[in-house]
């Protein structure tokens, strides 16, 4: 049974306490068997069947749960570089989306691209993302717009399921954007989503979660809502793009639907925050969007204060969010967001976690959940996001056993 040692600080991040509670355990002994975590506490008050095993030495850094990175937009043709300049020119998002770049440019890359041209792309991406500590991942689609080339970025996800070490979850977006061939009959659009999309997913088990743009410039909360419809009855949960250019009543539609989360809420209304903290909606916030959009970040302290949970995402995407640091998200989140660094780390560990629904099982160290821990070269918490380095990470554990 391994176990490790010489832990100088512990933090087991469980359910109880709120945003801020970490559960921090110092001189701590963590023990696991066949990928499960069987004991976790201080190293003094160590169970004696577990004294006499030879012990992996912790070399007295830190230990946090697996991170999640909640939201993604891992599977992709392409990249967009020429975007950042031009918001460096002064184009906002929404200009640079009419004049042809933004998500339609990466929809003609993406369809332009083979199965296996993506997933290579992707298993190399995924790569680097697990060595910054994410142990857990959610992937969406919508970058294809079409039935063929939604299940292609799908089926990519599948593939990495397969192949990888870290926990994958997908998620399909075929509501990311009218795409140009639908642009003068949106509703043949929705039908599509609807009717051939939804039921082709479902049947092949490509995806757990159904997600939609709700936007002025994507989907309507009236579309998003038969979307929703549509997936629930098919076994997709409920995920939003909401509120992210325009409060445009995404936050309460993500109540109204019983969706896990609702992500983005950069212009989020105080009713749609009541309405989320209530239905126990997961906020998720964005701020590597905002870095590169130069868009307000969202006050992450409003939610804490009204009740809500938050969790902390990178946005992954070739556009608006080109960069995969999770560690980076998290001190933004902290310098803009508004939260603590204790609070932060909850956000990408358990609530990252039930953001995904996968909190019984990921998310914290606790006994019976899966032994996905990550070891930092930091004193503490406060240290870590105070002097980021891009990344602190020593080692990785996926399901016991060290990765890489």
């Amino acid at each position: 049974m391994p176990l490790l040692k010489n832990i100088s600080l512990l933090y087991s991040c469980k359910p109880d306490g709120g945003q801020a509670a970490v559960h921090a355990i110092e001189n701590a002994a963590l023990a696991w068997r066949d990928g499960v975590i069987q004991w976790v506490g201080k190293e003094e008050n160590l169970p004696n069947i577990f004294r006499n095993q030879s012990a992996i030495d912790a070399g007295g850094n830190i230990v946090v749960p697996g991170l999640v990175d909640c939201h993604t937009h891992l599977c992709f043709g392409g990249w967009r570089s020429d975007e950042f300049e031009m918001r460096l020119r002064g184009k906002s998002y929404l200009e640079i989306a009419k004049a042809g770049g933004g998500i339609l440019s990466t929809v003609e890359q993406t369809r332009k691209a083979s199965e296996d041209e993506l997933f290579e792309k992707a298993r190399m991406l995924l790569n680097k993302i697990i060595a910054q500590g994410v142990t857990t991942i959610e992937c969406k689609s919508g970058y294809g717009l079409t039935l063929d080339d939604e299940l292609k970025q799908l089926s990519v996800y599948k593939r990495l399921q397969e192949t990888s070490d870290a926990t994958i979850t997908a998620t399909f977006l075929g509501a990311h954007t009218i795409p140009p061939e639908y642009k003068s009959n949106r509703r043949k659009y929705v039908d599509l989503v609807i009717n051939e999309m939804i039921p082709a997913v479902a049947e092949e088990k490509l995806a757990g979660f159904c997600d939609v743009f709700v936007e002025d410039s994507a989907f309507t909360v009236e579309e998003a809502r038969a979307i929703f419809l549509a997936g629930k009855q098919y076994g997709l949960k409920p995920k939003l793009h909401a509120d992210q250019l325009t409060s445009c009543g995404g936050a309460e539609l993500a109540a109204e639907v019983g969706a896990v989360s609702a992500d983005h809420l950069e212009q989020v209304s105080d009713e749609g925050l009541n309405r989320m903290a209530k239905a126990g909606v997961v906020g998720v916030t964005l701020p590597t969007a905002s870095l590169y959009t130069r868009q307000p970040y969202l006050n992450c302290r409003k939610l804490v204060d009204k009740g809500a949970e938050v969790a902390i995402a990178t946005d992954f995407n070739p556009g608006s969010a080109p960069s995969y640091d999770i560690e980076l998200a998290m001190m933004l989140s902290c310098n803009h967001g508004r939260l603590t660094p204790a609070e932060s780390l909850k956000a990408v560990t358990l609530y990252g976690a039930k953001a995904l629904d996968l909190h019984y099982q990921k998310g914290s160290l606790e006994v019976g959940k899966d032994a996905d821990f990550v070891l930092l070269d930091a004193p503490d918490v406060n240290f870590w996001m105070y002097h980021y380095k891009g990344t602190s990470v020593t080692d990785i554990y996926i399901k016991g056993k060290k990765w890489n």
